[in-house]
């Protein structure tokens, strides 16, 4: 099957190591970073969403209009947003990007952060509510005629939009998460499911429990799946262990000193980041390249396991994880614009010939099988 490269597109070029040099939005840097990646083999790239941060979405816009291949994964929390006023703005975004995006919708894993923006839901109705909203998505994307939704979380009548998404029948749906709740929600409405970097075993378990939860839904396909990882590479083994313990440093560093603003106090609320927490506590090394020493620093705080090592390392533990069915690999490293380069010219190459290979091998033996059976 083919693989896919998710990178970042910052607005700016702080990270959990350096503070930002510029404004929150720097319309030259979030150009040149998505530029970056769109000359060195990524296929898509994240605009992230955060309470306080500049508006993704005519960030998203600004990019797509600049750039000729790059397609768009813009995130999207439903609180921010009446369902009907989204769909009008994804599509509209979708006719300027020429049928590159794909949304990604966030429940909310943080009481905290959701009062910043007036949502005072509990977890349990943040799941309804995301539900219906991508269900209520995906109808206007492609209803022509008005239609009335008397709903849980939403009400409206006889409405229909005027502006459809270049992809036909509609753009692909994203979401993630690592609870039963999440699981429920995105086997049932997702096109893509998103998960964090976790150990190989664990990841397969994840899996699993979205392909449960999408048969239980109904589905007669599943969520196609992508994990996340912080990538630490280096020229040797032993320049990229030394990088990995300044990269820890550093984040230590900004975090002692008040430089990082938190979304919370004490342990966190969302089980993805419980589970990393708990991970790194036993254990700071698995599998191939895998160190949680990243995921410690920051709190547990979103995609933050690092795959240490050399390029053919990193791009090997890359593959145990294509191996066990995940087709889109998410990374960000922690100097954002130089380490994009670096894993698109060093990484990428190598992960997608050996796909490359695996694909006609399976190819050939499928071959041989027919030749076999029809002999």
């Amino acid at each position: 099957m083919p693989v896919e490269f998710l990178g970042i597109a910052a607005t700016n070029d702080g990270s959990e190591t350096t503070s930002r040099s510029g404004a929150a939005f720097d319309k030259e840097y979030t150009l040149r970073l998505a530029r970056a990646h769109e000359d060195h083999g990524w296929d898509r790239v994240l605009f992230a969403y955060g309470s306080g941060s500049p508006d993704p979405a005519p960030a998203a816009a600004y990019v797509a209009s600049r750039t000729e291949r790059l397609r768009i994964l813009l995130a999207h929390r439903p609180n921010v947003s009446y369902p009907t006023y989204a769909a009008k703005t994804f599509a509209t975004l979708d006719q300027i990007s020429e049928g590159r995006l794909t949304v990604h919708f966030i429940t909310g894993g943080n009481n905290h952060e959701q009062r910043r923006e007036g949502d005072t839901l509990t977890k349990d109705e943040r799941y309804a509510r995301t539900r219906e909203y991508i269900r209520l998505v995906k109808k206007i994307w492609t209803s022509r005629e008005p239609f009335d939704h008397e709903g849980e979380h939403y009400r409206f009548h006889d409405f229909v939009s005027d502006v459809f998404p270049a992809q036909q029948p509609r753009p692909d749906v994203s979401f993630g998460g690592s609870s039963p709740a999440a699981y429920a929600t995105g086997g049932a409405e997702a096109d893509i499911y998103c998960l964090w970097g976790e150990p190989l075993a664990r990841t397969a378990e994840q899996i699993e429990a979205v392909q449960d939860a999408a048969r239980a839904a109904g589905r007669t396909d599943v969520p196609r799946i992508q994990v996340a990882f912080r990538p630490i590479i280096a020229p040797t083994e032993e320049l990229a262990w030394e990088k990995a313990r300044r990269t820890v440093g550093a984040i230590r560093e900004r975090r002692e000193g008040g430089l990082v603003r938190h979304h919370r106090g004490g342990a966190p609320e969302n089980t993805g980041s419980q589970r990393l927490l708990a991970i790194a506590e036993a254990g700071e090394r698995y599998d191939r390249a895998l160190w949680t020493p990243t995921a410690a620093a920051t709190g547990g705080a979103g995609n933050s396991n690092a795959l240490v090592g050399t390029p053919e390392t990193v791009a090997q533990a890359l593959l145990d994880y294509y191996d066990l069915g995940v087709d889109i690999l998410s990374a960000r490293g922690y100097d954002l614009l130089d380490d994009a380069i670096d894993f698109g010219r060093y990484v990428i190459p190598l992960v997608r010939e050996e796909v490359a290979k695996r694909d006609a091998g399976r190819t050939a033996r499928g071959t041989r099988n027919l030749v076999a059976v029809d002999g």
